[in-house]
């Protein structure tokens, strides 16, 4: 029979505090062998100290403790492996987004280098399929790649080919306000019909600063901040919808270092052009 170890010791044992140890058995995750009804006392036994390891471990590589519990309660082990596998996963893509934001600053914190150069362009009234929507900023990313993947589905389902790069129209509010409208487009030859989410919208005729980003979207400020300042040092801002063309995308290429992307700025119209 397993010795029986007091809270104290049990933490001595574990290198869990007594704290933890009593918000895990509140929580169910790790429920002492004993607790005294008079004092309240908790008991372990020392057959219990490697579950607690596991747990330290798990809480180590910042698993929530629902996961934990999940895992500890498997009904198999493949089931167990495939929660954890799941975890070590999103560990890595964290580990990865850490490590592009390392780079990200290393490179602004770096002497300057050559900056894209701006250019202007007059763009035509378009027809295009287009997803609209009104979305919180976090909720850009994962949007965006849905109403991507309904687009070029129903494209291809109904025969019609792309005629143009896709691009994205952002409205000024999803900056400030961090929720807003935000259209994805892909440019077609002929008025599409109405199928889901997509439906026909002709993206309306505009003059543009532009600059083109290379590279992940993890770092796009610096492109936004760069037109920016051309616009305000030029004096040609004008109020709307921000423009982005993706002429590489993760649409082409799950390689993000071969992505191109057109930041487009609305400004007044001038005699400057491509």
């Amino acid at each position: 029979m397993p010795a029986a170890l007091t809270i104290g010791d049990f933490s001595r044992a574990t290198h869990l505090s007594a704290k933890t140890l009593r918000h895990y058995h509140r929580v169910g995750l790790l429920t002492p062998a004993d607790v005294d009804a008079d004092t309240g006392y908790r008991r372990y036994t020392t057959d219990q100290i490697p579950t607690a390891q596991i747990i330290r471990r798990f809480r180590d590589l910042n698993m929530p403790l629902d996961h934990i519990h999940a895992v500890l309660e498997a009904p198999d082990p493949r089931t167990r492996n495939e929660l954890i596998t799941a975890h070590l996963a999103s560990l890595e893509q964290a580990l990865a987004a850490t490590q592009s934001a390392v780079t990200s600053l290393r490179d602004l914190l770096a002497p300057p280098s050559a900056t894209a150069p701006v250019r202007h362009r007059r763009v035509g009234a378009t027809m295009t399929a287009a997803v609209t929507s009104v979305i919180a900023m976090g909720d850009l990313v994962p949007w965006y790649q849905g109403a991507l993947g309904e687009l070029h589905a129903t494209l291809e389902a109904q025969g019609v080919r792309a005629c143009g790069p896709t691009g994205g129209v952002f409205a000024g509010d999803l900056f400030t306000d961090e929720r807003g409208q935000a259209t994805v487009f892909v440019p077609t030859a002929t008025e599409v019909p109405r199928l889901g989410r997509v439906e026909p919208l002709v993206v309306p005729a505009a003059e543009l600063a532009v600059i083109e980003h290379h590279g992940s979207l993890a770092d796009v400020d610096r492109a936004y901040g760069t037109l920016a300042a051309y616009v305000a040092g030029h004096e040609l801002h004008l109020d709307g919808p921000i423009r982005e063309y993706y002429l590489v995308g993760r649409q082409d290429t799950a390689d993000d270092t071969l992505w191109r992307t057109e930041i487009c700025w609305p400004v007044f119209s001038t005699s400057a052009a491509d």
